[in-house]
């Protein structure tokens, strides 16, 4: 059986990762990678890969018995007849999504429609995200809501052990604060070509430094939106850390002692571990009303403080108080993560008959 996996757009990460790990010592399997070469050196020794944009990836594709993508794969391949390509997707969504947003350019969507048309099974994290993926990519197909693969580990008994790991590797301190900044991206400043560089809405020096001076230590894990790393970049100061590059992000949430994003995912994943999140939404009403659009509104619903200004950002993370959060929290990972219960790689290998 020949088995490939394609994370977003040549990355060794995510719900592909989480599979492949099962998979890699199954008799009788081969493994392929698409990869992205600036993400080469993630990819562990022994692992074959291709290059995203080569032949050697619509080769791979069409001799593949089942394909493994977290996202549109955006080769030109034909799925030959029996394989099986199982599309994990990348996230619950907030955010809306293909058919549902707001701003896309011309073509954009008809293109990725002969992605979808391949798709024999998406998978679900969890009821409420099952209708909304339906309805925004068209699909009919098979629906398995399993919770992601990729969130086993943060549930896990491994879970502390590989904090630590990963901790020590970036050169934490045992007593330093580790905030992960982890936002999405705004379709506006993707689809501008005119715009060679986006700065982040946060000036990272300045919130490690200002933060440290409460007396604890703290690092600012700066990791930007795959769809933006090669345009926007983490300033380099004392007490930032450019993760954008990090091999996969379900580690840094592990490593991370509070999470600040805006509209990203992470938030549904980060809230498995129970550590404090801060929502810096500088443009929301924007972003809700004329950029993307969202599924819910997240004001009643985010399971933290939700900020404006990034003097209140900086405020909020110095004076958090979780237990002003606790029911919220509880309620949102209870209707988001409920199916995170460590075995969801376990379910989807079940249902493709490789348990």
């Amino acid at each position: 059986m020949h088995v490939v996996y394609n994370s977003f757009n040549g990355r060794f990460s995510d719900n592909p990762r989480a599979l492949h790990e099962r998979l890699r010592d199954r008799p009788g399997t081969e493994h392929t990678w698409l990869m992205d070469p600036a993400h080469a050196a993630a990819f562990p020794p022994g692992v074959r890969t291709v290059r995203f944009d080569s032949p050697a990836a619509r080769d791979a594709l069409e001799s593949a018995d089942l394909v493994v993508a977290n996202t549109h794969t955006e080769v030109d391949w034909t799925k030959a007849p029996g394989t099986t390509y199982l599309q994990t997707w990348h996230g619950t969504p907030l955010k809306r999504i293909h058919y549902d947003v707001l701003l896309v350019p011309p073509g954009r969507l008809d293109y990725l429609d002969q992605d979808i048309a391949r798709w024999d099974v998406l998978l679900s994290p969890n009821p409420v995200s099952t209708p909304r993926l339906r309805k925004a990519f068209g699909f009919d197909g098979r629906v398995w809501e399993t919770g992601y693969p990729r969130n086993d580990l943060l549930v896990g008994p491994s879970a502390g052990d590989v904090r630590a790991a990963v901790r020590s590797e970036l050169g934490l301190a045992g007593d330093e604060r580790a905030v992960l900044y982890a936002p999405t991206w705004r379709d506006d400043e993707k689809y501008d070509e005119s715009l060679t560089a986006v700065p982040l809405p946060l000036r990272l020096g300045k919130a490690a430094a200002l933060l440290s001076e409460s007396g604890t230590p703290h690092s600012v894990l700066a990791r930007t939106h795959n769809m933006m790393t090669e345009r926007s970049h983490a300033e380099v100061a004392p007490g930032v850390l450019d993760v954008s590059y990090y091999r996969d992000v379900r580690e840094l949430y592990l490593a991370a002692d509070v999470l600040v994003t805006d509209y990203s995912s992470v938030m549904f994943d980060f809230s498995l571990t129970g550590k404090p999140m801060v929502f810096y939404a500088y443009d929301l009403d924007r972003f809700r009303d004329e950029i993307r659009g969202f599924y819910f509104d997240l004001l009643p619903q985010a399971p933290g403080p939700v900020v404006r200004t990034e003097a209140e950002l900086l405020d909020t993370v110095l004076h958090l108080e979780p237990q002003r959060w606790a029911q919220r929290y509880a309620d949102f990972r209870a209707t988001y993560g409920g199916l995170e219960d460590g075995h969801a790689t376990d379910r989807v290998l079940d249902q493709l008959g490789l348990s």
